[in-house]
């Protein structure tokens, strides 16, 4: 049987978003392993406002 609580939820945020200082923002949820990923997730992700891959960071 499988262990619980190794997988969590986590919040990506657009970088480029930030500085843009466009309305609105781009998130999106997934989820990680919390024992091989320690470090915080950076994935390129897909912007519908600036309509572009851009890199998502973790927050929180």
């Amino acid at each position: 049987m499988a262990k619980k609580g190794n997988r969590i939820q986590v919040i990506l945020e657009c970088t480029e978003h930030k500085t843009s200082n466009m309305p609105g923002m781009s998130r999106y949820i997934t989820t990680k392993n919390r024992k091989n990923t320690t470090e915080r997730l950076e994935l390129k992700k897909y912007n519908p406002i600036l309509k572009k891959y851009t890199v998502h960071k973790e927050i929180k």
